[in-house]
């Protein structure tokens, strides 16, 4: 490796820094001087304003994504025998919450445009590792097992061809779940957000359509720890509501009961999880979501300032698509590097880029290269091809709002002459 003649960045340039500001904190000191921490009026307040934002039904809000994938699952009646179609290009969630189902993930290979799940990819799985089954949905020819669910996640906040996965579901009589955990702010076709209704087209309205958030600390809008699950089906969301506390009927005002008209009755009506949201997480999330336009714009900024920079050495990278039927919400800035255009790898690059102040993350290492699931379902390297060429070239890059203009477009600067230094 030559020695970089490039000057560093002054400061580190964290990944993903959340931003909080004055309004957060005061909310959540009067959340502690109110005596009430756990769920209660300002998780109400949220889930609310979540339902408005969103142009949904209220959903429910919980303790994580994987939580919201979780309950999703189950009010969904995914289970035993059964089989979720979902993306190898994604965190652990996305299929450890099918397996807690006792059920079995499969994926299909991805758009290596953008990341995503391919809606082709999907159908050309359902066809050829599957046949008709009795009950008219496809049935993997091994494993026997009904595929009964689309769960496709919305890679770095593009969204997915839901068009595509919504015929597909439609031809196939699938229910969806979608992993938006990247996806806040982010619009499809008629500039719906993702989680909106009217994304479900009126002729799948016998299909289930659930959609699951995600506000860790490094998310579009974050509450340390929290997820969100919203439906079409309002009784859907209302059985998730009961199953995230226990499974206590009422569940909804079960936080009031030590209230002057509180009542210590209760009735758990079936087994349910401890997946609840914090009024302390909810604090958080109402200025958090309140900022959300002026975050995404950040980040879309800074998305538009790495590739203005990197115009120039087109021939060393692939630039993250942003197709025009979609509004992107830049969780994640997916750059690929050309390989054969570079005098050092991926790897290389990245220790480069870190002794230069750059953080950077690569999201995700694919799930069938993971020990557990290639001896629990017998997955290997060579499956998903595309998958794995997006992955073995990625570098995400910092686009957090926290980050200043001046400091992206800094960082952009020495991303692109390094680049320069390293050209084969």
């Amino acid at each position: 490796m030559l020695p970089s003649k490039i000057k560093p960045l002054e400061k580190f340039l964290s990944f993903a820094p959340p931003l909080m500001g004055e309004e957060e904190i005061a909310e959540v000191a009067d959340t502690l001087r109110s005596g009430w921490l756990t769920t209660g009026p300002k998780t109400e307040r949220f889930e609310l304003a979540l339902a408005d934002y969103l142009g949904s039904g209220r959903g429910v809000a919980v303790n994580s994504c994987t939580a919201a994938l979780h309950l999703g699952l189950h009010v969904l009646g995914v289970g035993p025998g059964q089989g979720v179609l979902t993306t190898p290009l994604t965190f652990a969630s996305t299929a450890h919450t099918v397996l807690y189902q006792q059920a079995r993930p499969y994926f299909a290979d991805i758009d290596p445009e953008t990341g995503n799940l391919s809606p082709r990819e999907a159908r050309r799985f359902l066809e050829t590792q599957c046949a008709p089954g009795p009950d008219g949905c496809p049935r993997h020819k091994i494993t026997g097992d009904i595929i009964t669910t689309l769960l496709p996640v919305h890679y770095g906040g593009h969204p997915v061809e839901l068009d595509g996965f919504w015929e597909l579901a439609m031809d196939f009589g699938l229910n969806m779940l979608e992993d938006a955990a990247h996806a806040i702010g982010a619009a499809y076709y008629n500039g719906f957000p993702i989680g909106h209704r009217g994304l479900k087209p009126p002729e799948a309205a016998h299909l289930q359509g659930l959609t699951a958030f995600s506000f860790y600390a490094t998310k579009n809008l974050a509450t340390g720890e929290g997820g969100y699950l919203t439906a079409g089906d309002d009784a859907l969301v209302e059985r998730a509501r009961r199953l995230s506390m226990y499974g206590i009927s009422d569940s909804r005002r079960i936080w009031g009961r030590y209230a002057p008209q509180g009542t210590w009755v209760y009735d758990v009506a079936e087994l349910g999880f401890k997946y609840n949201m914090m009024d302390i997480q909810a604090a958080l999330g109402l200025h958090q979501l309140r900022k959300l336009p002026d975050f995404l714009a950040r980040r879309a900024a800074h998305a538009a300032a790495y590739s203005r920079a990197l115009e120039s050495v087109r021939d060393m990278v692939i630039l993250p698509a942003a197709k025009p039927e979609v509004i992107h919400a830049w969780h994640l800035y997916p750059l690929r590097l050309r390989p054969e255009a570079l005098t050092v790898g991926r790897d290389e690059f990245i220790e480069i880029l870190r002794a230069h102040n750059i953080g950077t993350s690569v999201l995700f290492i694919p799930l069938h290269y993971h020990s557990y699931y290639q001896k629990a379902l017998d997955y290997k390297d060579g499956d998903f091809p595309e998958a794995e060429n997006f992955f073995k070239n990625l570098i995400n890059l910092p686009v957090a709002p926290a980050h200043s203009p001046e400091r992206v477009a800094e960082a952009a600067d020495v991303l692109a002459s390094l680049l320069r230094q390293y050209k084969r």
